[in-house]
């Protein structure tokens, strides 16, 4: 769980991160970053899950898919980086897998993660790499 003091709650402080931060888009969501470092302040997320991602139950889902994507990964990220995770409408069918991959694929665009993160699995990142992989243990 995502404790209370790391969470984002006032519209000046998405506001802040909207405007000044940098961001990285993927197809389930909007990673929006103000980058450390700022010692002594403790990293923050915020979410925004629209009507248009669906109902309250499905907007509420993906909230909380989220807020669990983020809590695992605040030990990595930079002292003091606030973030904003914008979920877009195809997130409301995404399984965590999926929104993880998108979260971690952003994270990394940013420079927030680094490229070698435990969580990732080992091998090739497309299916098309696999099928080669394979075509060539086979011969």
């Amino acid at each position: 769980m995502l404790p209370a003091n790391a969470r984002l709650r006032r519209s000046e402080e998405f506001r802040a991160v909207l405007r000044g931060g940098v961001r990285a888009g993927r197809r389930r969501l909007v990673l929006h970053a103000l980058p450390g470092p700022r010692p002594g302040e403790r990293t923050r997320a915020g979410f925004v899950v629209s009507k248009a991602v669906g109902n309250s139950v499905v907007r509420h889902r993906v909230t909380r898919r989220l807020r669990h994507l983020v809590a695992d990964r605040l030990g990595t990220l930079p002292e003091g980086s606030a973030l904003v995770v914008r979920a877009l409408p195809p997130a409301a069918t995404a399984t965590s897998a999926e929104l993880g991959s998108d979260l971690d694929a952003a994270l990394r665009r940013l420079n927030l993660l680094p490229a070698d993160r435990a969580g990732e699995p080992a091998g090739p990142r497309h299916r098309r790499d696999a099928a080669t992989t394979m075509d060539q243990r086979c011969e």
